[in-house]
């Protein structure tokens, strides 16, 4: 068994790839870089990713009328990664050969057959896919997606795993069509595809401009909206954190009505307390430090008069350690507004 290679090939890695990709950080590879990337990091998380992507926005928009953020779409990315490009890049790593023989097994000798009705395709090796539910491919992807830069000065680019946002200030306005075709060619390339139709392209235009900045026309086939999702953060060209406080009470309003469901159901007061917990207490403090800062009196008022209202609802169907907890949520989170 020591002399086949296949026994130490695993079916799954552990998923803590942070000490490869903080080496991977460190390396003098221009043509690599990590520094936009905020998954697998020590620092790094959705929170790190859209504080980053708001500070950019909001220090452009002090040298520029407006700027444009472009959220980019690609088909089914972890599945399409040509592992020869993969290993291209990983090639140029520095990590110990041993390391990289190691990956590079884990990706060959893949297969794939159908069966239907009684009889079996012929077998077809798998070339493409970072493997989901594996624990090495995440990493893999933000690998790939390493090399992407934007190819005007000024222009950023952020990344989460394969969430992918371009910056672009007004004042390098005219090289959007050519930033966008960079990013299509750049996929295609590494046999991914670039879905124009379900990427989106939001501005935020500066408050004493008003109506009289003029953006140029939207690029073709990608939809100019007026707020968009940005990891799960509802961002309007307002700066305003309206529509996420609206989105988010509306779902949080329809668990809460679950929760009274559930309590004339019989469920036990710790069960509840645990739905509680994963579901409005996890969507309120989702991205909190991110979006806090954007809300107006109105959001304010809004968020107190829902928690109030689980203050409320915790009276009857939850115990009494955690209606303190509630307390000190609404006290600590949404009063420092």
């Amino acid at each position: 068994m020591g002399e086949c290679s296949f026994w130490y090939r695993p079916t799954r890695v552990v998923p803590d790839q942070r000490p490869l990709n903080g080496r991977c950080c460190t390396l003098p590879y221009p043509e690599l870089c990590f520094d936009n990337q905020f998954v697998f990091r020590p620092t790094g998380s959705t929170t790190a990713a859209v504080i980053a992507l708001l500070h950019t926005v909001r220090t452009m928009l002090s040298a520029n009328q407006y700027v444009h953020v472009f959220s980019f779409d690609f088909t089914k990315a972890f599945d399409t990664v040509r592992h020869e490009t993969l290993m291209n890049k990983m090639a140029q790593l520095n990590i110990p050969d041993n390391i990289y023989n190691w990956i590079k097994a884990f990706f060959e000798q893949h297969f794939h057959c159908t069966r239907y009705a009684g009889k079996c395709s012929t077998v077809a090796a798998v070339k493409t896919s970072v493997i989901q539910g594996s624990g090495l491919g995440p990493a893999s992807f933000i690998i790939t997606a390493a090399d992407l830069h934007p190819t005007t000065p000024g222009n950023c680019i952020f990344k989460f795993a394969d969430d992918m946002y371009l910056v672009v200030p007004a004042a390098n306005a005219s090289s959007r069509l050519g930033e966008v075709s960079h990013v299509e060619a750049w996929a295609s390339r590494i046999n991914l595809r670039l879905n124009r139709t379900k990427s989106k392209e939001l501005i935020f235009i500066q408050e004493k401009c008003g109506q009289s900045s003029h953006p140029p026309l939207p690029c073709p086939n990608i939809e100019r909206v007026s707020c968009t999702k940005v990891l799960g953060i509802t961002l309007n060209d307002r700066l305003s954190a309206t529509d996420h406080v609206y989105n988010l009470l509306t779902s949080c309003s329809s668990l809460l009505y679950v929760m009274r469901v559930l309590h004339g159901h019989g469920i036990s007061t710790e069960s509840l307390h645990n739905v509680f917990r994963a579901t409005i207490l996890a969507k309120i403090t989702y991205c909190l430090p991110a979006w806090s800062g954007l809300c107006s009196a109105s959001d304010r008022a809004k968020l107190d008069s829902f928690l109030n209202r689980c203050v409320l609802v915790s009276v009857t169907i939850l115990y009494p350690p955690y209606q303190k907890f509630l307390v000190i949520l609404m006290t600590h989170y949404l009063k420092r507004f």
